[in-house]
């Protein structure tokens, strides 16, 4: 990267259940009230805006920012299902990066409804057909088992798969233990309670091998980053020890669709941008301190560990087993308790792992604190596809 990008501030709004929070443009003027605060600068100094959202109307994001302020400036809003607050970041980072701005605000936010996320527009053609299909045809699947909702059956053939090639119950209800356990120390989550491996696997399934507790709930929040050159942050007092140091963005390939179920459930996708990530900021992953990664079910943790180069798909079991990915191990996975417990706000969730991160690498983390942390490593996906890693080091 020709210019360096400053992670000049960040804010997010406590996360909660459906019917539990502000509306989208009240928390979306929150979180980017907070980040303003962050960085220690006005919203006239903001050059253009970027936000992130999934279930809302067109211009939601002159909504919520207009709340701020009406100033004048471009707004954009993006959806890229799941990955949309970090397309937002992607956005924000090429217009510093391209000297179209100095500084730039990502925001992500999205209130949603009880249940299992399904279709908004069932009369249009899917945008996640081509991954169904190929799904259906590998998993065998009947007909009633494909008239589920698509998050259910995608991910329910997700875990089938991480079954049949030898990861056990036990692992899978270890990682949301795993996440429990960190959210217990984030006031932001909304799942502190802590969790067993006996209370999950007690737990009917409710699709294939999937239940209850494999799943990230139904989310509300909103999260926000803003982004700009290291000149202006000496011009303006901003805090600029925290920085974009490299980033990984990518879709499917063709091929992807010819492999196996976990090519086709972001594993490849999640391999591709990680890659282009380590890369261009001339590191491997045993370089990382801190990961926060796109848990939206418990099978695409431990699928992306591999994708990111963590372990083998043979040593998944042991890793989680050893404590690899929590605070004494190699890596802390998820301080903030990711997407299984914190909660899944679909545009909010990439920008929120990346507060997290920025947290993490300033020492703001308080008790969740990973200790000594200087490489953060982001990792968010959403199906149909789009694909992010961004790696933040400490300056």
């Amino acid at each position: 990267m020709s210019t360096e990008i400053v992670i000049a501030g960040v804010g997010m709004v406590p996360f909660r259940k459906p019917g539990q929070s502000e509306s989208y443009d009240v928390m979306g003027e929150q979180a980017a009230r907070a980040a303003l605060k962050d960085a220690g600068i006005d919203y006239a100094l903001i050059e253009q805006a970027f936000c992130g959202y999934v279930y809302g109307d067109s211009c939601a994001g002159q909504a919520a920012l207009y709340r701020v302020d009406i100033s004048g400036i471009p707004i954009f809003n993006v959806n890229n299902n799941c990955a949309s607050g970090s397309s937002a970041f992607a956005l924000a980072v090429q217009a510093v990066q391209g000297q179209q701005v100095e500084c730039a605000l990502a925001l992500g936010f999205e209130q949603m409804a009880p249940g299992a996320i399904n279709m908004l527009f069932p009369d249009k053609p899917s945008p996640i057909a081509r991954h169904e299909q190929a799904i259906f045809r590998m998993m065998d699947m009947s007909p009633e088992e494909r008239a589920v909702p698509p998050a259910v059956g995608m991910f329910g053939a997700q875990v089938d798969a991480m079954l049949g090639m030898g990861v056990t119950e036990q692992t899978l209800a270890a990682v949301c233990v795993n996440s429990r356990r960190h959210a217990a120390n984030n006031e932001n989550a909304i799942f502190r309670t802590p969790l067993t491996v006996e209370e999950i696997l007690s737990t009917a399934p409710l699709f294939r091998g999937l239940r209850k507790n494999y799943a990230c709930p139904p989310s509300c929040g909103a999260a926000a980053v803003i982004v700009c050159t290291p000149e202006f942050a000496r011009a303006h007092g901003v805090r600029a020890d925290v920085r974009l140091a490299g980033r990984g963005w990518s879709s499917d390939r063709s091929i992807f669709f010819e492999g196996s179920v976990m090519d086709v459930m972001f594993q490849a996708l999640s391999r591709d941008a990680a890659n282009k990530a380590y890369e261009d900021a001339g590191i491997g992953p045993e370089d990382v301190d801190v990961i926060e990664l796109h848990d939206c079910f418990a099978s695409n943790e431990l699928a992306t560990y591999v994708a990111l180069g963590l372990c083998r798909q043979e040593e998944l079991n042991a890793f989680v087993a050893a404590g690899r990915g929590t605070y004494g191990g190699d890596w802390v996975i998820n301080p903030s308790g990711g997407l299984l417990a914190k909660g899944h706000p679909l545009g909010a969730t990439g920008l929120a792992q990346l507060t997290e991160l920025t947290w993490q690498l300033r020492g703001e983390a308080g008790p969740r604190q990973v200790p000594g942390a200087r490489v953060a490593l982001q990792h968010n996906g959403g199906l149909g596809s789009a694909g992010f890693v961004h790696i933040l080091k400490k300056y």
